[in-house]
């Protein structure tokens, strides 16, 4: 029994390399199953999905455009602020594009939806590795990060989306060019915009999980701020389209996510001063 394990916890049967193997494998089928479920559910109402959620950013009546306009008239900036009509068409140019849009938006919507029971069937591999203390201290763990996925998705969805679609289909360099976008380049946009939001969200996540191997502290993240604003730049540019404003747009909320993320460092730091101090 491991010294930091109380006589009351139960201890974990030992496995064998194999035994890990056919444990992993069944974790995997069953996180693939929960996708291929609701990717087959999103793929019949695939008709819905599109005209409600795929395009629903391209129109003026989404709510974030609403809310927009409602700010502009209060503000005196309705013209800058409440979006028209957006001047472009929806093209499929390749003979397999609807096709495999419809099949990329599935398995999109699929593993989002199913990803709490993803990242559960994970750590269902992982908990039983870890020592007490560390079960201990990483309770919860399944519900910050996919509270935190789903709230950059969320972000991604309702605030990225909208203003990158309005900037892009209004940007224009002259007259003589017409805005006509593929479908596979909408759909590829927006779920680089909702994914990479999502992923990026677990920063606080892997700030607490690095802070406690002792790999990262305040101290080094308040130091080296500059440094991260670059970071959080280079990697807001990679995951949206190539303009200042989804750029913007991402980098922000990143940025306050790692200064949330130091307080969250600072508090893991002073937990573990608690615990070394009570054992000394």
């Amino acid at each position: 029994m491991p010294l930091d394990q109380p006589d009351d916890y139960p201890e974990e049967k030992e496995m064998s390399f194999l035994d890990h193997l056919e444990e992993l494998r069944w974790h995997i089928v069953k996180s693939v199953a929960a996708i291929l479920i609701f990717m087959i559910v999103s793929f019949f109402f695939t008709q819905w999905i599109f005209h409600n959620i795929i395009f629903a950013p391209t129109r003026i009546d989404f709510p974030t455009f609403q809310l927009l306009c409602k700010l502009g008239e209060a503000t005196g900036a309705e013209e800058a602020l409440c979006a028209k009509p957006f001047p472009f068409k929806v093209q499929s140019r390749f003979m397999t594009g609807q096709f495999t849009m419809q099949l990329t938006t599935a398995f999109v919507l699929g593993f989002v939806l199913a990803f709490p029971y993803v990242f559960w069937q994970i750590w269902s591999f992982i908990k039983p590795g870890l020592r007490f203390k560390e079960k201990k201290s990483s309770r919860g763990a399944v519900f910050a990060v996919s509270s935190l996925f789903i709230i950059g998705v969320l972000f991604g969805y309702f605030v990225m989306c909208p203003l990158a679609i309005w900037f892009l289909s209004t940007y224009s360099i002259s007259p003589v060019i017409s805005n006509e976008f593929d479908i596979t380049s909408v759909v590829s946009t927006m779920v680089a915009l909702v994914f990479g939001s999502g992923l990026l969200f677990q920063l606080p996540v892997v700030v607490y999980f690095l802070t406690k191997i002792g790999m990262i502290t305040p101290q080094f993240m308040r130091k080296n701020r500059k440094y991260a604003l670059i970071g959080i730049l280079v990697l807001g540019a990679i995951v949206t389209p190539p303009d200042p404003l989804s750029q913007s747009l991402i980098s922000l909320p990143l940025y306050l996510l790692y200064e949330v993320s130091i307080f969250i460092s600072a508090g893991v730091i002073r937990r573990k001063e608690k615990e070394e101090a009570a054992a000394a």
